[in-house]
């Protein structure tokens, strides 16, 4: 069951490293970042609540005391997430963007200690510190901010956003399916972007075409089919089993390779190239970020009777 669990996250982070790069094609086919965000979110969540329709019906039921939790769900945790990494990635490149979302667990540990009031220890607080100090090597702060600026905070409210992912999953309660929960929250989330992304002006004629970017051509319609069959309903459906089969701090480790995988995708498919900095500073901020989280969760399991701080895969 352990080896099953690690697996199917192992494959999900592949699929989830997808999502960037097939965006990057379908801007440079004249898509505007919230027009793929709201393309990608209500493709997928069509095809998700289709499935779970036919084949788990009752997991689509929403208690009416979940409503809101739904809609801060929708809100924050996809649209949110979405949104902002996408336009990170006009910005910035795939790898860079994806490390900086992956602050989040940084995040939480401090969210945990200074607003649950959880007591963690030091060692938590020795992972946050080593992954800030990663992420300062990686934008070469010596150098004034190599990286665009506007970039790196975009970057880095996505983080703020997949933390509020990981808190408002530890808060989804009995009663509440997780294929469910994905699915009306993509769809919520397509209906919330609806006034930003316009779908109404998306130049729909760019779907017959083919996009160019490092010297790899790609069909538009087969990069948006990739993006919201492989890089969203298949890597949601393989995240969400994964965590059913692995403890959610394993599950999140494993989670943190998405960004190993898309800095890998984009150098194949983009040709974007990290510099040696970016790749020993990315390294600093994965292991910080893994050290605070697995600390946290331990703490959390020592003490049951507070608060936990239990979190699950992110996804972009």
């Amino acid at each position: 069951m352990r080896y099953a669990g690690l697996a199917l996250a192992f494959v999900s982070s592949w699929c989830f490293a997808f999502s960037g790069p097939m965006a990057k094609f379908l801007n440079a086919a004249g898509l505007a970042p919230l027009e793929s965000v709201w393309l990608r979110m209500s493709g997928a969540g069509l095809l998700m609540f289709a499935l779970l329709a036919v084949f788990k019906p009752a997991v689509l039921r929403i208690p009416r005391s979940k409503w809101g939790f739904f809609a801060a769900y929708a809100l924050v945790a996809v649209a949110g997430v979405q949104t902002l990494y996408f336009v990170a990635i006009t910005r910035l490149p795939v790898g860079i963007a994806l490390l900086l979302e992956f602050t989040a667990p940084v995040m939480v540990v401090f969210w945990v200690r200074f607003v649950r009031k959880v007591r963690l220890p030091r060692i938590a607080f020795a992972g946050a510190i080593l992954a800030f100090a990663g992420l300062g090597v990686v934008v070469e702060f010596w150098e004034g901010m190599r990286l665009d600026a506007l970039g790196v905070v975009l970057g880095l409210a996505a983080g703020a956003c997949c933390a509020a992912y990981f808190l408002l999953s530890d808060s989804i309660g009995d009663g509440v399916s997780p294929l469910g929960l994905v699915a009306w929250g993509m769809l919520g989330a397509a209906v919330l972007l609806v006034p930003l992304a316009q779908p109404w002006n998306i130049p729909w004629e760019a779907f017959g075409a083919s996009a160019t970017i490092g010297g790899n051509t790609l069909p538009v319609v087969g990069a948006y089919l990739w993006m919201i069959v492989v890089a969203t309903a298949v890597a949601y459906v393989l995240g969400v089993n994964a965590v059913r089969r692995l403890s959610a701090a394993i599950g999140a480790t494993v989670a943190t390779l998405e960004v190993i995988f898309g800095a890998i995708v984009a150098w194949l498919l983009l040709g974007e190239d990290l510099g040696p900095f970016q790749i020993g500073g990315g390294l600093a901020v994965l292991a910080g970020a893994l050290l605070a989280q697995l600390s946290t969760a331990r703490s959390a399991v020592r003490e049951p009777e507070r608060e936990p701080s239990v979190t699950e895969p992110a996804a972009v």
